[in-house]
């Protein structure tokens, strides 16, 4: 097996998370706000595809410096994360990790549970981690870049203050010495933060028209439940569940409601 320079994987990972990042972020951008967003409209009222939140001309006038603003804290972010996984390789390169290539190593049923393993922990590490950024004393310097808009875009699921990137990378750095993970499953967490970062940052609630009284809409996050924290800070901390929120009472008492209000 060959074994790469710390700067090498630093580069490399750069690249790939950058260029993950403009790619998920654009075309999202594209279909909703862009070219193709009439695709997703319609003439019903009631329909759960019209932009109710940022309707076009809004974001036409308000949103590109914000973009802006989101793609240089999100640049910084994906150097951060590209050392953390120089620091993952480098040290699975030498044999401190518990990273392995082997499939057949543990059960594949353990890809699973190791999968959802590591996403409760990450949601778990998430809350605490957010609802401490949020304490006045080190909110300006952790998470006030993330808030700079009450109206995220798929720009916004990366933009994260440098203290604030560093905090998160230490979790996903973490893992990999605390619990075996194959590497289809740390691709598998990393995609799936991906994408719900994405759909989380939409600004508009994209899902069906029972959302939230769906079973998915209660344990699950959303764009409608994260658009409520861009403009309710003290509420919904939550990264992909709602468990914690719910059990600590950082959830909207009528959420319901609030995502009617959201949603006009």
């Amino acid at each position: 097996m060959i074994n790469y320079s710390f700067e090498f994987y630093g580069l490399i990972f750069f690249a790939i998370i950058l260029l993950r990042y403009f790619i998920s972020a654009g075309a999202t951008h594209l279909l909703l706000y862009g070219a193709f967003s009439h695709c997703l409209t319609d003439d019903r009222t009631d329909s759960s595809l019209k932009n109710r939140i940022l309707p076009w001309r809004f974001f036409l006038r308000q949103a590109p410096p914000t973009i802006k603003k989101d793609i240089k804290l999100s640049v910084l972010s994906c150097i951060i994360f590209a050392l953390g996984a120089a620091i993952v390789m480098s040290a699975h390169d030498s044999g401190r990790t518990q990273l392995y290539t082997d499939i057949h190593l543990y059960p594949v049923w353990y890809l699973g549970i190791s999968y959802i393993a590591a996403i409760i922990l990450q949601d778990t590490y998430f809350y605490f981690l957010h609802r401490l950024f949020h304490q006045s004393t080190i909110f300006r310097w952790c998470h006030l870049g993330h808030h700079q808009s009450k109206h995220p875009t798929p720009w916004t699921s990366f933009a994260f203050d440098p203290l604030e990137a560093i905090a998160q990378s230490l979790f996903l750095v973490g893992i990999v010495f605390a619990i075996p993970l194959h590497f289809i499953t740390v691709i598998a967490v990393l995609s799936t933060m991906t994408v719900w970062g994405i759909v989380n940052h939409l600004g508009v609630d994209r899902l069906p028209s029972n959302f939230p009284h769906h079973w998915f809409g209660y344990w699950f996050t959303g764009p409608a439940h994260h658009t409520i924290h861009h403009r309710q800070y003290a509420l919904h901390f939550g990264l992909y569940f709602t468990f914690w929120d719910r059990l600590l009472g950082t959830q909207a008492l009528n959420y319901e409601k609030e995502i009617a209000n959201v949603a006009h």
